[in-house]
C-alpha cells in the first residue's frame, strides 16, 4: 500500500463542494486523514476566497490509477478542464505525494511542486504530517512551514466549517 497526500479545494459553492468531494473521496480511498481546513485568497485572478485542505489515504492503485480517480471525482462535481490555469474551481483534486516517489508521469509530477509554492498546501500538509519528509529536499513539512516567507500573512486563514464526521472511514 502506499500513502497518498491529495490537495484539495474549491471556491465555487465551497462547502457544498468539500463535503460532497471528502464523500466521493471516501468510498475510494477510506479512511481518510484530515488537515484543518483553511480559507486561501484566490491566487493569479481575481474570485471567491478557496477552502483549502490535505487529505491522507493508503490506496493499492498506482499513481496514474489514482490520478484518474481524482479527476473522475473533479467531472463528478462539475469541474471543466480546459480552462485557465487560475480560474474558480468547484472542485480541485491534486495529488500531492505518493509514498517517497519523486516521478513525473502522464498526468501527474510528485511531489507536486505546489508543496513549496503556496502556503494554502504546505500549511494543511504540515498541519496533517508534521514530521513528514519532502522525498527531494529531505526537510521536513514542519521545517518547510516555518521557513515559508512570512507565514503570518501567507493569505490563509482557519475557516469555520467543521469536517468531523465528513469523511467516514
Amino acid at each position: 500500500m502506499a500513502r497518498i497526500h491529495i490537495g484539495m479545494g474549491s471556491n465555487v459553492d465551497r462547502e457544498r463542494n468539500i463535503r460532497s468531494g471528502l464523500a466521493a473521496l471516501a468510498v475510494r480511498f477510506a479512511p481518510l486523514a484530515l488537515s484543518p481546513l483553511y480559507e486561501a485568497t484566490a491566487v493569479g485572478f481575481s474570485g471567491d476566497d478557496f477552502l483549502n485542505l490535505v487529505v491522507g489515504a493508503d490506496t493499492a492503485l498506482s499513481p496514474i490509477e489514482v490520478m484518474r480517480a481524482l479527476r473522475e471525482i473533479e467531472y463528478a462535481h462539475g469541474r471543466v478542464r480546459g480552462e485557465a490555469r487560475f480560474a474558480p474551481r468547484t472542485l480541485d483534486l491534486d495529488l500531492l505525494l505518493y509514498d517517497d516517489l519523486v516521478a513525473s508521469g502522464e498526468d501527474y509530477t510528485v511531489p507536486r511542486r505546489d508543496i513549496v509554492e503556496y502556503a494554502f498546501v504546505l500549511k494543511p500538509l504540515a498541519d496533517l504530517w508534521p514530521s513528514g519528509r519532502h522525498p527531494a529536499l529531505g526537510l521536513t513539512y514542519a521545517e518547510m512551514w516555518a521557513a515559508f516567507p512570512h507565514p503570518e500573512t501567507a493569505g490563509i486563514r482557519p475557516a469555520a466549517l467543521e469536517l468531523a464526521g465528513l469523511a467516514p472511514g
